[in-house]
């Protein structure tokens, strides 16, 4: 299977960077040949081996007040006007710890990987932060979505739900171990968060950032980028003086260490 790399990236939020990071983590990580392409509304600042392609029209009015990234529902059009045959998709934010020539190399190229979910583990849901797919098999859920963009946000929420529930024959999942979910799978669970450093589990091969926590917070050692960095018992103190933006226990078990080690993988 030809090794074809896949990324996304519009707006300000994540600048190139983060794409420019990403790149090079990749090529670390995979034995050439291989390509790496880009959807982008702004190629300025990308290094040049990412190969960059005119971000697609969305088709309809972007839904409102929903957490989902929609904007992602670009990669299932029929012809991104670049790579053909399966593709590893990946969020800008991932960190790339190990291997990557794996995921071009379990199942069938027709098939439909992501990584799984582990906040509903009694729900078949995928991570869509690193998936595999053929370009165009998940036209139908364009299509689907185009019909009604609000209303299927506002049922699905999230668009890696909707892909879970409709990709033509189904979904599957990595091998248990190689997709890290960070707050998940790396920060200690409470109160050990206050006392270890944040882990990187033995088997992993991509670390995925759901949410607000992204690697320069985990570097840094915040639960996210509003949130002040402080030594462990500041952090307690302010808890219980009222500074927070949550509830008291919720406030206590959102704390993290600072990780070096994504630092060391985190870069050009």
């Amino acid at each position: 299977m030809h090794k074809q790399f896949l990324a996304i990236r519009w707006g300000r939020k994540y600048g190139p960077e983060y794409l420019n990071r990403l790149y090079g983590m990749v090529a670390r990580h995979t034995t050439p040949p291989f390509d790496f392409w880009c959807l982008t509304d702004d190629p300025v600042g990308t290094r040049p081996e990412v190969k960059c392609l005119p971000l697609p029209d969305l088709g309809c009015e972007p839904p409102k007040n929903t957490l989902g990234k929609w904007g992602k529902s670009r990669l299932w059009r029929p012809d991104l006007g670049g790579p053909t045959g399966p593709v590893l998709f990946l969020d800008l934010d991932v960190v790339v710890t190990g291997s990557m020539d794996g995921f071009f190399e379990v199942g069938s190229p027709d098939d439909v990987i992501l990584a799984r979910s582990p906040t509903n583990p009694f729900e078949k849901l995928g991570q869509t932060s690193i998936y595999r797919y053929p370009v165009g098999k998940l036209a139908p859920l364009r299509e689907m979505f185009l019909a009604d963009p609000q209303g299927i946000a506002d049922r699905y929420r999230f668009e890696q739900r909707f892909v879970s529930r409709h990709a033509p024959g189904g979904i599957s999942f990595w091998p248990k171990g190689w997709v890290a979910h960070y707050k998940r799978h790396c920060i200690p669970t409470f109160p050990m968060n206050y006392i270890r450093t944040p882990h990187l589990p033995k088997e992993t091969r991509v670390v995925i950032f759901p949410g607000p926590l992204n690697p320069p917070d985990a570097i840094a050692g915040r639960y996210r980028d509003t949130v002040p960095e402080r030594p462990p018992l500041d952090h307690i103190a302010a808890g219980f003086r009222g500074e927070r933006r949550e509830g008291l226990l919720s406030h206590l078990r959102h704390y993290t260490l600072p990780a070096p080690w994504v630092a060391e993988h985190w870069r050009e």
